[in-house]
């Protein structure tokens, strides 16, 4: 039962790190996407089970993972640019 509860909170020093270095550059946009798509199929079995355990774990990993997921396509390099991108031409559009 403890495990089934803590094993989401080790998503919070991921997202702690790629805040601080402000990059997700490392990690694969696949990966985190297709984890969380996982994840979500997941949810309703979780959220529909007798057994309490899984109903916790189900909730808390899908709050977990998906903080996770915002903050790596938030610091992910593509969107980082698509951002400046967008940006850059706002600023050109006002001077123009």
């Amino acid at each position: 039962m403890v495990s089934a509860v803590v094993l989401p909170f080790f998503n919070i020093p991921l997202i702690i790190r790629i805040i601080r270095r402000r990059s997700s550059q490392d990690i694969s946009l696949v990966w985190v996407i297709g984890v969380w798509v996982c994840i979500i199929g997941m949810l309703p079995s979780g959220l529909s089970s007798a057994d309490p355990i899984w109903v916790v774990y189900s909730m808390v990993n899908t709050v977990f993972f998906t903080a996770t997921l915002a903050v790596v396509l938030y610091f992910h390099p593509l969107s980082t640019r698509a951002r400046s991108q967008r940006l850059s031409r706002s600023i050109s559009s006002k001077e123009a």
